[in-house]
């Protein structure tokens, strides 16, 4: 509970990541002051320096792909009443998860050649495989009214709760003409909704990026890929993209059932 008077004082850290979800996070405060008036930022190394003891909403980027990430990843969990995972990232491992397709020690040989042995790093993972999150910010990059909206439920003592309906969804409350005659292999059937299907509205198929709602039929989209005249391939390339920790598309990671 957040003493009267104080305002919630929230932080934000990054992994395996490119930042880009908390750049998104400072041009919408540029626009937003109201946000700025409503919490005290006390870590955010976008912005400045310093740590504190408390926080009462850690925001945090990026995979974890390291084992002292894990170290870093438990300490933010154990100084902070709530825990955020912002971005496909830290959701679902993001891109970071094309990775696990591949044995760890392959691909360090294969980017670092023969300094390999001197680095330290593991299969890409979300931060929910590592420590206990407490809501999601999805997309790559984020929304940044999902994110306002997330931040303002939490500051109310809300646990915020993402949509459980896909992209297709979206597509047909929009009016959005299907990219399947196309033959794009769209995963709007099986991924969250709330984007407002921007993908599929552009020309482009759905790619995942907010993770799958929670009962994915992956068989019933694998044979309206095959019926559009695309293969088996086109359908796990597509899902590779995103979505190779959930769905363990190529490879499963060693802690997926942590």
């Amino acid at each position: 509970m957040i003493e009267e008077g104080r305002k919630p004082q929230v932080g934000f850290f990054d992994f395996a990541g490119c930042e880009g979800c908390q750049l998104t996070v400072v041009d919408l405060l540029q626009t937003h002051l109201d946000l700025l008036e409503a919490v005290e930022i006390v870590e955010f190394r976008e912005a400045l320096t310093g740590t504190v003891d408390h926080l009462d909403v850690a925001f945090v980027e990026g995979s974890c792909t390291r084992e002292e990430d894990e170290v870093r990843l438990k300490s933010i969990r154990d100084r902070s009443t709530r825990v955020v995972a912002l971005g496909a990232c830290a959701h679902i491992a993001g891109i970071n998860a094309l990775r696990n397709s591949i044995a760890s020690e392959e691909a360090k040989e294969i980017v670092y050649g023969e300094q390999a042995p001197l680095i330290s790093t593991y299969d890409p993972r979300p931060i929910g495989a590592v420590i206990n999150v407490d809501a999601v910010v999805p997309g790559c990059p984020i929304n940044p009214e999902e994110f306002q909206a997330v931040l303002v439920k939490l500051l109310q003592g809300r646990t915020p709760e993402l949509p459980d309906s896909s992209v297709c969804m979206e597509c047909k409350a929009r009016e959005i003409e299907c990219v399947y005659p196309l033959r794009r292999p769209c995963l709007g059937p099986i991924t969250r909704s709330g984007c407002g299907a921007i993908c599929p509205g552009s020309g482009f198929q759905c790619v995942g990026c907010r993770g799958t709602i929670s009962n994915p039929n992956l068989e019933s989209l694998s044979q309206v890929v095959l019926d559009h005249g695309m293969s088996s391939n086109d359908l796990e390339r597509s899902l590779s993209m995103f979505l190779n920790w959930q769905l363990g598309v190529s490879k499963p990671c060693e802690a997926r059932d942590d």
